[in-house]
């Protein structure tokens, strides 16, 4: 299926930061779910390994950006930091978090509570729910900027 939307005729980039340290199973999975990401009309994928070149990535678009989507392990700054850095940029981004635990922890909540983060998912999940919850993060935006007009 093959989902199109109107705001993303301006906000049009979707990035996914994942270091990738995994077995060989789970890179091939992640290259596999890039691809399942590319169905979504009209937008663009990144996928970065580094959280500091993706932040870079952010800071040269952050007028283009719909979507990013962060695992909460990361090296040198971790994926809740990395969110809050976007969020402080640029307030109208979507953000998901990635955790391998239930996102239950009292801090995290504060940070969901905060509309730092606006959703999460817990690995391992299949390619259809983080398809679905990108276009759920999609649509969200395009409502919200069809008020705005």
């Amino acid at each position: 299926m093959t989902h199109t939307f109107d705001v993303l005729n301006k906000y049009n980039i979707v990035s996914v930061i994942d270091d990738e340290t995994g077995t060989e199973t789970e890179t091939e999975a992640a290259h596999m779910l890039l691809e399942a990401l590319q169905t979504i009309r009209g937008i663009k994928v990144f996928k970065f390994k580094d959280p500091s070149i993706a932040l870079e990535h952010f800071k040269t678009n952050k007028e283009d950006y719909a979507l990013m989507i962060s695992n909460l392990r990361l090296p040198v700054i971790n994926g809740v930091q990395l969110l809050k850095t976007v969020k402080d940029l640029n307030p109208s981004v979507r953000t998901v978090l990635i955790t391998e635990n239930e996102a239950n922890d009292k801090i995290l909540q504060e940070y969901n509570k905060n509309e730092v983060i606006d959703s999460f998912m817990k690995k391992p999940f299949k390619h259809s729910e983080l398809i679905s919850e990108v276009n759920d993060q999609l649509s969200y935006m395009n409502s919200i900027n069809k008020l705005k007009k």
